[in-house]
Order: structure tokens, then C-alpha cells, then sequence
């Protein structure tokens, strides 16, 4: 095997394959650092493959983690940070879709790299061999193929998650799927039942924030969202005969990813923004589809999708509330005062992603007043610059008053204080140069008992 200048590992990678090869053994970095490297991009993780078992790993290195000895795997530290080492293994007889029943050591690389998904990940190197590309990755790579190692079904059938890693690696790097491959996929979707949710979430995500998030057609295609995601098959499905639309709802959401950046609550709101409307469809006499009221149905079944798929609250909470407003303002004149008051309603932290999904929303529209529409956007956008350009009030955390302001005016804790907070807000929304604290505390005054 020729040295391949591409690769270049970092010291301490090296430090444990000549520390390894040293004591007799082959040891190579594997797998997605090889591939990244090739297509020059930084890898976030080296990992090592070699014919050494873990207690003879163990042996040769001061710190070691038992990450996963059931697997062969030992992390080796070094000045706090861990390589992962595996043993080159055979894996048994796979009964759950997922995990093997048993793992078996072998001396063979060869026989370590064939049980690998996709040819572009099977791929080993170090300085003294060179690259090792048993199964044509570097071919694929050339051709921008993913391809499986091997017979497709038989690696489908020990992790289906592989699946949907195949979709999302096609999305990161912009290949096509071969077409064995892709056969496979869709003759072997329904197994994705068989993998946990946590999983196939980890695997979407990374989906919607590569280069191409409009690749999830391809599951659809494959049938691999009706699994997991039917919600979405039911958009792909629902057309909009309206001058305004000129995708189905389906084809407007995966459009509309590609027109925000690779932000995870940004791709999820385009995900969800009109997930509601075959919910919300009704048909006029003229065959008009219109989808009154789909933000709060899209935003309800954003939170009812996204705690399914095991999203933490945060990333609920924004998505939901991004989901709930994004057409907020459509339909009214650009005013300060309403501007405000939506910054209030969403919260400072979440508003102003807003501007940046309804520009998303509009460009994945026809073009049909696209210019007016957008204008629209951009003077909202600078009404919210000239409140934050002004610290103008938006929320008590701003308000000139606080709750203990008022307890030193004579108000006692309790309800009735909180709710004269929020008339006290109330008017400042609306007038922001009452919102001084002498001024405040003579206005509580009307409503002191």
C-alpha cells in the first residue's frame, strides 16, 4: 500500500500505533478519520483499530478506560485526551437489529474491516503501510457513491440504523446512494422499528444540518420516515393549489431547509413549521386549499413529534415557540408597538430567530409577491433593531419596577402584586417612555387597596 499524503494524524495517534506495532501487534487509525482526511475535512475522533486484544493494550499504556472490553474497545488517555482501540473482531449473529450475540477477536483486519457499513467508512491507515482500501471506498468517494460493504441486506440486517446513516452521510456529502443500496433500504425500512428513538433522533438531526437537509426526500422515497416520522409522509402527500404555494407541503418544508444555516433550532422549526397543515386543510368551491390555524396545530404536533423522538425541553421550547409565530405579522402593517409586543410574547432569548424563518418560509413559496413579502420582513426586522437600539421594555425583567420596589411602597407579597407587575408592563409595552420608576410606582398606586 502506497503512504497517502493526505492523512495526517496527530501525534498522539501515531504515539499509540508505533507504541502498539512496537510490541509485535498491527495497528491502524479506521474509519471516518481516514474518510475525513481524504476528503479534508478535520475529524473529530481518531480511532484505532488493531490486532492486539484489550488486555495487551492495557498492558502497553500507563492509563487506560475499559470503554467497552464485552467489544474489544480500550480508550487510551493521553494528557487527558482518550483514543478509542478496538480489537480487529467478527461480529456473531445479529438478533435485534442492533447488537450482535456474541463478538469473536480475530488477527485479520481484513475480516474487522468487511463487517463495516459503507465502503467509505471501511477504510484503515498508518505511516508504515499506507491506506488500506480493501472495498473500494476511494472509488466511491471518486464516483460520490455510498455503497455498502458487502450484500446490503445482510449489513441492513445486523443494525438497521445503517439505514438511515447511509441517507444521512448521501445528505452530508452530497452522493448518491448505489442503487443495491438503495434497494435495500427500501425492502428493509420497517426494521427501523427494532432501534431506539434516541438513536434515529441522533441520526435526523445530523441529517437537517448537513449540506443537503433536502435529502430526507430520500427517506420518505425509502419509506423510512413512515416509521418513525409519519407525520411527514402525510405533508409530502397534501398539495397546495394556491397562488402563494407551488410545492406540496412536503417539498415546502424540504425546501425551505436549505434556506436557513445549519442551526439545530433553525432546521428543526423549518422541519415542523407546516407539519400541521394537512391537519388544517380546507377546500375552497374554486379548489383553493387553504390551512387556517395550521401554526398552533404545527406547533402542538412539533411538541407531540419532538417528545416522542426524545429532544430535551430546551430545543422544545424554542422550536415550538418559533413553530407557533412564524407567520406572525403576515397580515398586519409593521408597527413598534406590535413589535414589542411580540417580543414579549416569544421571549427575547427566541425571537430573533424569527426573521430568519420567515425569510426561509418566503423563499420556499412561489414567487408570487416573494419581493413585497420579503420588504415586509426587513421592516419588521429593523422596528425590532430600533426597540433593542432604544432598550426599550419588552418583559419585567426590563420593567423600571421591581417586586421589591413595590413591597418597600407598602404592597404585600402575593398575587395581586404580580398581577400589577404586569398591568404595570402592559402599559409600558404600549407607551415605552412611561417606563420610569417614579412614574411606575405612582401608576401602581391606582390599583393599591
Amino acid at each position: 500500500m502506497e503512504q497517502d499524503d493526505r492523512i495526517k494524524m496527530p501525534q498522539k495517534a501515531k504515539y499509540i500505533i508505533e507504541t502498539i506495532a512496537g510490541a509485535g501487534f498491527e495497528a491502524y487509525v479506521v474509519g471516518g478519520c481516514v474518510r475525513d482526511s481524504i476528503l479534508g475535512r478535520e475529524p473529530m475522533d481518531w480511532d484505532i483499530t488493531t490486532s492486539a486484544r484489550p488486555d495487551q493494550v492495557k498492558a502497553l499504556f500507563s492509563r487506560t478506560i475499559d470503554t467497552g472490553l464485552q467489544h474489544g474497545t480500550v480508550t487510551v488517555m493521553l494528557e487527558g485526551e482518550g483514543f478509542e482501540v478496538t480489537t480487529y473482531r467478527v461480529d456473531g449473529v445479529y438478533e435485534d437489529g442492533r447488537h450482535p450475540k456474541e463478538v469473536r477477536f480475530t488477527p485479520n483486519l481484513e475480516e474487522d474491516l468487511k463487517r463495516r457499513d459503507l465502503t467509505i467508512n471501511a477504510m484503515a491507515y498508518n505511516d508504515a503501510e499506507g491506506l488500506v482500501d480493501l472495498f473500494g471506498g476511494i472509488r466511491d468517494m471518486e464516483a460520490g457513491v455510498i455503497r455498502c460493504v458487502g450484500e446490503p441486506g445482510e449489513r441492513f440486517g445486523e443494525d438497521a440504523l445503517r439505514m438511515l446513516r447511509a441517507i444521512r452521510f448521501s445528505a452530508q456529502l452530497g452522493y448518491g446512494i448505489e442503487d443495491k443500496t438503495l434497494e435495500a433500504i427500501q425492502m428493509l425500512a420497517p426494521t427501523l422499528r427494532k432501534i431506539s428513538v434516541e438513536r434515529i433522533q441522533t441520526e435526523l438531526v445530523k441529517l437537517l444540518l448537513s449540506s443537503h437537509p433536502d435529502y430526507l426526500r430520500t427517506a420518505y422515497q425509502c419509506g423510512v420516515t413512515k416509521v418513525f416520522f409519519p407525520e411527514f409522509d402525510k405533508a409530502m402527500e397534501t398539495e397546495q393549489r394556491h397562488p402563494h404555494h407551488c410545492f406540496s407541503v412536503g417539498e415546502h418544508i424540504l425546501h425551505s431547509l436549505s434556506f436557513v444555516e445549519a442551526d439545530r433550532v433553525l432546521r428543526l422549526t423549518m422541519l415542523f413549521h407546516d407539519i400541521g397543515k394537512p391537519a388544517a386543510l380546507t377546500v375552497s368551491g374554486e379548489g383553493i386549499t387553504h390551512f387556517y390555524g395550521h401554526e398552533a396545530v404545527s406547533a402542538g404536533m412539533a411538541e407531540e413529534i419532538m417528545r416522542r423522538l426524545k429532544f430535551d425541553n430546551d430545543t422544545i421550547q424554542r422550536v415550538c415557540k418559533l413553530v407557533l409565530y412564524h407567520d406572525y405579522g403576515n397580515g398586519s402593517k409593521p408597527n413598534i408597538k406590535a413589535m414589542r409586543r411580540a417580543v414579549n410574547k416569544m421571549g427575547e432569548g427566541v425571537f430573533p430567530a424569527l426573521f430568519a424563518v420567515k425569510r426561509a418560509d418566503i423563499l420556499a413559496q412561489s414567487s408570487y409577491q416573494r419581493q413585497e413579502k420579503l420588504e415586509k420582513v426587513e421592516k419588521w426586522e429593523r422596528l425590532y433593531e430600533e426597540v433593542k437600539a432604544g432598550k426599550q421594555c419588552v418583559s419585567l425583567k426590563s420593567l423600571a419596577v421591581t417586586g421589591s420596589d413595590l413591597i418597600a411602597a407598602g404592597w404585600k407579597p402575593g398575587r395581586e402584586l404580580g398581577e400589577v407587575l404586569h398591568v404595570l408592563l402592559e402599559l409600558v409595552l404600549d407607551y415605552p417612555e412611561c417606563n420610569e420608576k417614579e412614574r411606575l410606582l405612582e401608576e401602581a398606586k391606582k390599583y393599591q387597596r
